[in-house]
């Protein structure tokens, strides 16, 4: 085997290659049932006559083990770095720039988020999200 550089882009391309392939997972009935439509997004099906838990043909697909992506970059962003949340600029000192990848957290203000941002930048890191600023 080549280095682990070589090892994750690999990884990373065959995760992405996957996720092509994967369906979209969909509620049952979420075709038929308007308040569905909005956001179809996946339920196990449960019930005792359920034709998608059994897994009939012409039903949707069911989520299961066989559809996630290799464990060596399982959790890691596109790029191949590790995701971390952050709310104030000195807990960027804790991680690295070559391995980490900022957002910055959802409940920081625009001001603070600013300072982050401006932080992590001049110390070398990704930031995932940067803020939008509005002129």
């Amino acid at each position: 085997m080549g280095s682990r550089g070589e090892d994750l882009d690999y990884y990373l391309e065959l995760r992405r290659k996957m996720k092509e392939k994967k369906p979209e997972f969909l509620r049952h009935l979420w075709w038929k049932k308007a308040k569905f439509k909005n956001e179809p997004k996946w339920r196990k099906p449960k019930g005792i006559d359920n034709k998608m838990r059994l897994q009939l043909k012409g039903y949707p697909p069911v989520v299961k083990v066989g559809y996630r992506g290799p464990v060596v970059v399982r959790g890691l962003h596109p790029q191949g770095l590790i995701p971390v949340v952050v709310n104030t600029a000195l807990e960027l000192e804790k991680y690295d720039p070559g391995k980490h990848i900022v957002y910055i957290g959802g409940s920081v203000g625009l001001k603070k988020a600013i300072e982050i941002y401006k932080a992590a930048i001049s110390q070398g890191f990704r930031v995932a999200n940067p803020p939008r600023v509005t002129s």
